[in-house]
């Protein structure tokens, strides 16, 4: 299967001209319905979620795995939101809860985050895992890493302490809260296209300069689609699915420009 069409190639996130900013903070969940959300599971064409993964459970996004079977089988899922953004901040309140599903990995562990600066939904292959994204990595206790608010980079590289890095995952200062409490996350991404991650209030992780990754399978498309241009500007917004059951509630954006 092609990554594109010539018209979804238009909507990618290098080249992605985002809808003029909106003023103050915006709920961009209402706590009711998944109304401007689509969800993107691998194995699914954008739009289709038949297991329920992605429902609305006590006014949060709540992530369930009750239809899959007892096996996560690879069916990473991303819920994106409508449109793409450029400089922002974002705000959010997450928990894990129960447990993992038996046949995930142990770096799936307690874990899941919020993709930032990411492609279109429509332009993910059927099977991608993930979406080219800058992603803000959430743990538990008992996941890969001895922290939370962690930066991943699947498709994409970034700039840190003034050099470029191409290392997939990079922790953070905080270490992870006990499951069942609900954490207080923010994101940040500027003007000057600085990223911050706080946590609680605190800021855990900085870098600069997100980029696509001309060398990842899944961003050379978006690499030849921009013209070679690899700087990432804006993008979509997503809430994570890996294989152990998380909520996500009071999700508030703020345009910058």
């Amino acid at each position: 299967m092609r990554h594109l069409t010539t018209a979804a190639a238009l909507l990618l996130l290098a080249a992605a001209g985002p809808a003029a900013a909106k003023p103050g903070w915006q709920k961009i969940f209402d706590g009711k319905t998944l109304d401007g959300w689509t969800p993107k599971i691998t194995g699914q064409p954008a739009g289709a979620d038949p297991f329920g993964t992605f429902r609305v459970k006590d006014g949060a996004v709540a992530i369930s795995y009750e239809n899959y079977g007892g096996k996560f089988a690879g069916r990473f899922g991303h819920l994106a939101f409508a449109r793409p953004v450029g400089p922002f901040r974002l705000r959010f309140q997450y928990r894990f809860s129960g447990t993992y599903l038996p046949d995930v990995e142990g770096w799936q562990h307690s874990n899941s985050g919020i993709m930032v600066l990411a492609q279109d939904p429509r332009t993910m292959a059927r099977d991608q895992k993930f979406p080219v994204s800058i992603e803000v990595q959430l743990l538990g206790p008992g996941g890969p890493l001895p922290s939370t608010g962690n930066l991943c980079s699947p498709g994409t590289n970034v700039v840190m302490n003034g050099k470029l890095t191409t290392q997939h995952c990079i922790g953070s200062s905080q270490p992870p809260y006990p499951n069942g409490r609900w954490i207080r996350g923010e994101i940040e991404f500027d003007r000057a296209g600085t990223i911050t991650h706080r946590i609680e209030g605190k800021p855990v992780l900085t870098y600069s300069a997100p980029q696509l990754d001309p060398a990842d399978a899944d961003a050379k498309p978006l690499v030849a689609a921009a013209g070679g241009n690899l700087a990432i500007t804006g993008g979509y917004l997503y809430l994570q699915s890996e294989g152990h059951p998380v909520e996500f509630r009071k999700i508030e954006l703020k345009e910058l420009d």
